[in-house]
């Protein structure tokens, strides 16, 4: 499922800071970290069974039972309906026998008394129906057992069909069928999984979650029959699937597996095509658009059957339109087979920007996944463009039809990344989502930097992408989909546990340990049940090492890192002998240490330490072979560790100059940028930015006037939303989609110090307390100011100024969660001799953003109504 958070969320993340503030002094840090509670050697409590061994492998007496389906359905586009029958032939390979059964009828979480229904929240969201159906309409169910068939004795409660046997169905390979004949109305919005749209040229439809499903019967559990709540995906037997759906003849049909009877339904130019495509590195049109636009109006049959089989899957999806451009291409396996990528979408996706790109996306994002990890395992893989945001099948997804460039490129890969997770290495999703979603977030990183030379690859800077994952509402990874809270999910389940494999790769492991043992858990567990823990025992076992503590802090606990240079000092007070340098673990969190020593006369050096060294206690002093004074000390240079007080991590031995104070860096600052007679000329201001959150597009304008007026509106074209808020005086305004949203107090207070457009014109008024450090700061290598302000209200801030320009480079605003930080560089002159900075770069929701100034308006008399 793709990650795409809500524009609501998205833009009250951006508009309101949502944290309480709180004021920071220089009072001595308090230590939280126990060595003993990170390195308990109590963690793993089960030992190795028959079924899985301790050392993460499937054991020699492992089960699980299979599920065969054969399916044939119709599509009525009048009705808007699917109506059919499954016959499922079921294999008991444990060694239990089961005097019940039980299935799946996930589209029950459409009924208005269903339990998705109640559990979901009153201002909705992704995971809740927009309209109610009847669900799935039941006709008849029937057991076949040794040829004879007989009415099933069975019953439904929620999306949830248990079946009561006669006979208890015989342990270690019994076998049974059931067939059932059903039918569901297609619910336009089907939680962001399913659903149909209309396009210009016709209904879009995507199916899934489409037939009645048996529940998987483990070793771990027994039935796993947590209810589709909409939240937590899914947990599935493989199998072989033979389906057919029966559609108008007008319109094309696409799903998973591979296409079994083409000349019954393709057009003879439609098979010659698609024979170059199966031959072509470079992408060849199917039906372009025209073609589209005729809708295939010269069959003259009423009917046609699309008849797909899909081998060893875990489930099967489909869409279909009368409306679609078809594309495809050939898929370069690394044993020498060759795979189908392609795509389908309406006109109105079509673009070289958008999705002409699609099948490039598709086949470069799996050749790359098949090369690193293991052989893509199905004959085609399609992309198909519609209402659903991002969803992922066996050889088929989902992805927004509006989405284009990185954006495109970033749902495809991740669609497709979960052919791996959970397709191949079949975890169980209902449970923990982190096994499927942060695993393929994570492949998902590798590919970034690898596809076309690293064309939407951006470096992650993890100190302040990760400030959402570590806040006040941070909750532990090892939580069910269901029970994280929808702001917290896309920390949870995608970016922690990736950005946990980027440093169990990059800074615990190293590469070719974590690769290999990465690699021995897929192929173990390759169309397998993993659970955490044969997770957990894999890696441990194939990378020679033990992971326990690891696993601990970053799955189990929301515990935080805080890593800070103490302090430096020199053997006998004399530099040229070498340096004594201690630093510290604040938090409760412990990871490898990186530091970066630069001495005065301009040899650098770059020191490493293991975790160990925090088995010792919550300090570490070492010596350091320096000639010269020290004049910084920096922890995690290159910003891969997640710091949550980043302003610590950098120790300078260097004083400021005599005679600079706070009130002369203050001045020097409004000088460089225009001076105040200048600025005080300002009346109002509009300022037109862009940026990119993991590839959607995010526009701002913010407006300024004197006495206390500000506005900001943000727009995020793909998902047709937008923000707007208004401070006059006292009166304050937020609107999302012309909906008025209720603000908390502490969220009013920091918006009101958004009318400020250079609040360092106040901070030597009334109320503020203003403090220099007496020590240079370093930001990106220069040499600056640092400044620490609490404003009337209590808040701190700290501005970092460029020793040399005078210009602010960073600001951090510490809440309890933690600090929001901002960069900013690139100033221009917007007229007069006034500067502002055309880049700023922060973390919003994790991801770091960088906007970039498009349009300024300066003194234009904005009109009252703005605010």
């Amino acid at each position: 499922m793709n990650k795409k958070f809500s524009a609501i969320v998205l833009f009250l993340s951006i508009a309101f800071t949502v944290k309480n503030s709180i004021a920071q002094t220089a009072a001595k840090p308090i230590v939280k970290y126990d060595q003993h509670k990170v390195f308990d050697p109590v963690f793993y409590t089960d030992k190795g069974s028959l079924t899985r061994s301790a050392g993460g492998s499937p054991g020699s007496k492992y089960w699980q039972n299979v599920s065969d389906y054969k399916i044939n359905v119709l599509l009525d586009t009048v009705k808007q309906q699917i109506t059919g029958s499954t016959l499922i032939s079921y294999t008991n390979n444990s060694p239990d026998g089961l005097s019940f059964l039980w299935l799946q009828l996930d589209q029950n979480i459409y009924r208005k008394d269903s339990r998705g229904t109640a559990a979901s929240v009153a201002t909705g969201g992704r995971f809740a129906a927009a309209s109610y159906t009847n669900g799935d309409d039941i006709k008849s169910v029937s057991i076949i057992l040794n040829g004879k068939s007989v009415a099933a004795n069975y019953l439904v409660t929620d999306t949830r069909m248990q079946i009561k046997l006669n006979d208890s169905l015989k342990a270690s390979g019994g076998k049974l069928q059931i067939k059932i004949d059903y039918s569901f109305e297609i619910p336009e919005y089907g939680t962001d999984r399913m659903g149909r749209v209309k396009s210009k040229y016709g209904w879009i439809y995507e199916i899934a979650q489409w037939y009645p499903r048996m529940e998987v019967y483990d070793d771990i559990n027994g039935w796993n029959t947590i209810p589709y709540l909409g939240a937590s995906e899914f947990y599935l037997d493989y199998g072989n699937f033979d389906y057919t759906i029966t559609a108008p003849s007008n319109i094309i049909v696409t799903g998973s597996g591979e296409l079994v009877n083409p000349k019954d339904v393709l057009s003879p130019t439609m098979i010659n095509r698609l024979a170059k495509a199966r031959l072509s590195d470079r992408t060849i049109t199917i039906i372009d658009s025209s073609e589209a636009k005729s809708s295939n109006s010269n069959n003259k049959k009423t009917l046609l059957s699309w008849h797909f089989f899909c081998k060893n899957a875990r489930d099967v999806a489909w869409a279909a339109s009368k409306a679609f451009i078809w594309d495809a291409a050939k898929i370069n396996l690394p044993s020498g087979k060759y795979a189908v990528a392609q795509s389908f979408y309406p006109i109105e996706s079509a673009g070289k920007t958008s999705w002409d790109r699609s099948t490039e996306y598709v086949k470069a994002g799996i050749e790359l996944n098949s090369r690193k990890w293991f052989e893509y395992s199905y004959p085609v893989a399609t992309n198909v463009a519609g209402l659903v945001h991002g969803m992922e099948y066996p050889g088929i997804v989902f992805c927004d039809s509006k989405s284009t460039g990185q954006s495109l490129w970033a749902v495809t890969d991740h669609e497709f990344g979960h052919n791996w997770f959970p397709m191949i290495v079949g975890s169980n999703e209902r449970k923990f989502a982190w096994m499927d979603e942060g695993f393929n977030t994570f492949i998902n990183t590798l590919n970034d930097e690898k596809f076309n030379n690293g064309e939407y690859y951006t470096k992650e800077n993890v100190q302040t992408s990760t400030l959402k994952t570590f806040d006040e509402s941070a909750e532990a990874i090892m939580n069910t989909p269901d029970v994280f809270q929808g702001a917290y999910l896309g920390e949870g389940a995608y970016h922690k546990p990736a950005l946990g494999l980027t440093i169990l790769r990059e800074q615990i492991l190293g590469k070719e340990r974590f690769d290999f043992a990465f690699k021995t858990y897929i192929k173990r567990w390759a169309f397998k049940h993993p659970t955490p823990w044969d997770f957990f025992h894999s890696m441990d076992n194939a990378a020679g090492e033990d992971l326990t503590w690891f696993w601990r802090e970053w799955f189990f606990t929301t515990w935080k890192l805080d890593q800070t240079v103490k302090d430096v000092k020199y053997v006998e007070n004399d530099a040229s002998k070498g340096s004594i340098i201690t630093i510290e673990n604040l938090e409760e969190m412990a990871l490898p240490v990186k530091l970066y020593i630069k001495q005065e006369n301009g040899i650098s050096d770059t020191v490493k330490f293991p975790v160990e060294i925090w088995q010792r206690g919550s300090e570490w002093t070492f010596m350091h072979k320096s000639t010269s004074k020290i004049i910084t000390v920096t922890l995690d240079p290159e910003h891969r560790l997640p710091d949550i007080n980043p302003d610590n991590n950098t120790f300078s031995g260097k004083k400021i100059p005599e005679g600079t104070s706070a009130e002369s860096v203050i001045k020097k600052y409004l000088d460089a940028i225009g001076g105040l007679n200048r600025l005080k000329s300002i009346k109002d201001l509009k300022v037109s930015s862009s940026g990119s959150f993991e590839g959607t597009e995010v526009q701002v304008v913010k407006s300024y006037k004197v006495m206390g007026k500000y506005a900001q509106d943000l727009i995020i074209p793909s998902f047709n939303s937008s923000g707007h808020i208004a401070v006059n005086g006292d009166s304050l305004v937020a609107k999302i989609d012309g909906k008025k949203v209720l603000l908390r107090n502490e969220q009013i207070e920091v918006l009101k110090m958004s009318v400020n457009l250079i609040p360092e014109l106040s901070y030597l008024g009334s109320g503020y307390t203003v403090a220099l450090d007496p020590v240079v700061k370093s930001v990106n290598d220069l040499p600056a100011y640092l400044i620490t302000v609490i404003t009337p209200s209590g808040i701190t801030v700290k501005n970092y100024y460029d020793i040399n320009s005078g210009l602010k480079m960073k600001e951090i605003v510490n809440y309890t969660s933690g600090p929001d930080v901002k960069e900013y560089s690139n100033y221009k002159d917007i007229g007069g001799g006034i500067k502002i900075p055309y880049t700023t770069t922060s973390a919003v929701l994790g991801p770091e953003m960088s906007f970039q100034v498009s349009d300024v308006k300066i003194n234009t008399n904005l009109p009252d109504s703005t605010f």
